[in-house]
Order: structure tokens, then C-alpha cells, then sequence
């Protein structure tokens, strides 16, 4: 008996019987205006319903009422949002009319049957039935009172049923439309390339920093050297700001969706990186050829952050050995590549999510990048187009993938 009852505490339960006795309202309005046309409020939700803040209004009061846990949900089957389309109006008379039917059923039955209850427990009294409800002519009867609670049981049965049919209900027809679903989808595919973005920036940023500190920290103790120990100290503290910058952009991202992405860090800023690799022991060249000044801003940061992995790790697993890099912009396209002596650090090629994430940036782009050893060295080779369009072979084939 109690299993069976135990549906009844759930509080939605009650915020749809308040959503289905909300209309009842304007039937009380009309019914005092003009007690013979009860019909009116049916035919007044037909023009109602076709104005297209009418579908907000009644998504946003069934999402709150009838499914209060989808509220603020991506997924939420009711929509709140205006009518798009004369199909979304129809959908929202069909939805007033059918809503203020229920509410009519359920008003009915919220008013007359605690009332039969009344008179069940009046007539075992020996009172006697009022008359006016629907228990009528009744003779006084001890166990009537026996029967008292069953119009309660009733009432509670048609709420619980009532309800499940109008959030059925709600969900066909208000729920979001084919263009909305696909907005909304698309919507959150960005959401998560933006987040999956963040992730990469924060990754490649603070990774490089920390990478950095480690090494001049450890050639540091190792040197019990004065002088090298105060250049080290200097280079740890100039690639923290420089990373403390980065993850400033990153923050302001997360604070301020309006935020541009021109202030994220681009080849222009080259040269800070491959100083922090120098001050770090690492012997680089590099050579920079081509109007780099003129990749485009999205092509040029995602290359600024291909740059920075690969000397992260160099670093990470190679220490202080030489370095060739070589920039360079032609035919359209943009040619990096980074590398060094192959050891035996420099784990699996194409592991890591470093690597990973640089053939993600290339591929984003539409170029592709290869990473792994190649004739003695560990090489990392990115090509991307300037105008997002296509790639040409590389010239050389690497076992990373």
C-alpha cells in the first residue's frame, strides 16, 4: 500500500496540478462576465496562442512546473524560445486548447470530489448529505466514514494522471523545433571546441613554463654556480610572467565570452619562446624566412602554439641539445619545423597529448603536422594553408603519425 502511494510525495506532482488548475482562472474571470458562454475562453486561446511570445511564455511556465528537472538543461525536451514558424503557432493553439480542457477535468474534479468527501463524513455523522454535491439523498450510515477517503484517493489518482498526460503532452508540442534542435546543437559543438581549445592553450602555455622551471632549476643545483644560478632564477621569472600573461588570456576567455581572440599570442611573439629555450641551456637556430608578419591571426596563433610544444619537448625529454628550427611563409602556406638529436627520452612517436594536440591544431586549420624520428632526429613538421584550403605533401614521410 505504501509503494503504491510513495509517487504521490514527489513535488512534481504538485507544481504540475498547480500548472493544470493555472487556466482555471480565466475561466473564473469568464464565468462572472458571461456565465452562458463558457465556451468563449476556447475560441480567445486560438489568436492567443498564434503570437509568438505566447510559446516563451508558456514553454518557460511548463519547463518550470511540469519538468523542473530539466530546467536550464541543453537537453531540455520543452522549448523556450519564441514561435519560429507558423508551425510552431499551430502547435501552441493545439497546446492552449488541449491545456485548458485538463485544466476544466481537473478543476472538477479538485472542487467536487474533497466535497463528496465532506459529505460521506457529514451523512456517517447522521447529518446528512448537503445536497449540493455529487453524494445526494444519502440515509445516515455509521460506515460511510469508511468510504470518506476513497474521493480523496480518486483526486490524487487524476492529478498523478493528469499530469503525466500534460508534460507528454508538453513535450510533442513544445518541444524545440528541427532549426532550433539544430541550433542548439551547433551551439554546443562550439561550446566544446572552445572548452577542448582552452584545454590545448592551457596545456601548451603552462606546460612550457613549468617545463622550463624544472630544467633551469635543476642545471641550477647541478652548477653550484653563483652567477649561472641568478640567470636561471631570471629566466624561471621571465617565462612565469610571460606564462602568468597566457593564462591571463585564457581566464579572460572564461570571464568574458566577448573577448577577442587577437590577444592571444601569435609567431609575431616568436622570439620570446626561443629565448626561454635558450636561457634554458638549449643551443637554437632558427631561421625565419617569408612575410610572417602577414599569416593570417588564426593560422599565425595556433603556429605560435605548435612552436611552443615542440620546444616544450625538447625540453621535457631532451634537455640542452641543439635546436633547428625553421619558419618559413611561401606558396601560400605556412612551413614549421622543429628539431633534434633523437634520445632515448623521447617516447613513443605520436604519444603524448602534446603531439596529439599539434596534429589537432594542423588539422584544424586543414593542414596536417607529423611528428617522430626521422634520420637520426626527432622532427616536427607542420604545414598550414593561409587560406584554410587544402595541403600539399610535406616531403619527407615520418613513422609519426
Amino acid at each position: 500500500m505504501f509503494r503504491l502511494l510513495r509517487p504521490l510525495a514527489a513535488p512534481v506532482i504538485y507544481t504540475r496540478w498547480l500548472h493544470l488548475l493555472i487556466p482555471g482562472a480565466v475561466y473564473s474571470v469568464w464565468e462572472f462576465i458571461s456565465p452562458d458562454t463558457p465556451w468563449v475562453p476556447m475560441v480567445f486561446a486560438v489568436p492567443v496562442g498564434l503570437l509568438p511570445a505566447m510559446r516563451l511564455a508558456e514553454g518557460v511556465q511548463a519547463q518550470l512546473l511540469l519538468t523542473p528537472a530539466e530546467r536550464d538543461s541543453p537537453h531540455a525536451a520543452i522549448s523556450t524560445s519564441t514561435a519560429a514558424t507558423w508551425a510552431d503557432r499551430r502547435r501552441t493553439v493545439l497546446w492552449l486548447e488541449i491545456r485548458l480542457l485538463l485544466c476544466v477535468a481537473v478543476g472538477f474534479a479538485t472542487v467536487w470530489l474533497p466535497a463528496t468527501t465532506v459529505d460521506l463524513v457529514l451523512a456517517a455523522a447522521g447529518d446528512g448529505p448537503s445536497g449540493e454535491w455529487l453524494v445526494r439523498g444519502l440515509e445516515p450510515r455509521w460506515w460511510y466514514a469508511l468510504l470518506a477517503p476513497l474521493p480523496i484517493l480518486v483526486l490524487l489518482a487524476v492529478v498523478a494522471a493528469s499530469g503525466e498526460l500534460i508534460t507528454a503532452t508538453a513535450r510533442r508540442l513544445l518541444s524545440p523545433s528541427p532549426v532550433q534542435r539544430l541550433t542548439a546543437l551547433e551551439e554546443r559543438t562550439e561550446q566544446l571546441l572552445e572548452r577542448n581549445r582552452i584545454a590545448r592553450e592551457l596545456h601548451d602555455s603552462i606546460g612550457h613554463a613549468l617545463t622550463v622551471a624544472v630544467v633551469q632549476a635543476g642545471a641550477a643545483r647541478a652548477a653550484d654556480d653563483p652567477e649561472f644560478t641568478e640567470r636561471a632564477l631570471a629566466a624561471i621569472e621571465e617565462t612565469g610572467r610571460d606564462a602568468l600573461d597566457d593564462l591571463e588570456r585564457v581566464l579572460r576567455v572564461l570571464r568574458e565570452s566577448g573577448t577577442p581572440v587577437g590577444q592571444r599570442p601569435t609567431l609575431a611573439e616568436a622570439d620570446r619562446l626561443l629565448d626561454s629555450a635558450r636561457g634554458s641551456g638549449a643551443k637554437i637556430d632558427a631561421d625565419v624566412s617569408g612575410p610572417l608578419e602577414q599569416v593570417p591571426g588564426a593560422v599565425s596563433r595556433e603556429g605560435y602554439r605548435i612552436l611552443q610544444e615542440s620546444l616544450t619537448n625538447v625540453l621535457r625529454h631532451s634537455g640542452a641539445v641543439p635546436v633547428r628550427v625553421r619558419i618559413s611563409v611561401a606558396n601560400g602556406r605556412l612551413e614549421m619545423e622543429v628539431t633534434n638529436p633523437l634520445t632515448d627520452s623521447m617516447g613513443t612517436p605520436g604519444g603524448g597529448s602534446g603531439l596529439r594536440g599539434i596534429r589537432e591544431r594542423a588539422a584544424l586549420l586543414g593542414g596536417k603536422a607529423k611528428t617522430g624520428p626521422y634520420d637520426g632526429e626527432w622532427r616536427v613538421h607542420a604545414s598550414l594553408p593561409l587560406n584554410g584550403l587544402g595541403w600539399p605533401d610535406a616531403g619527407y614521410r615520418s613513422s609519426g603519425r
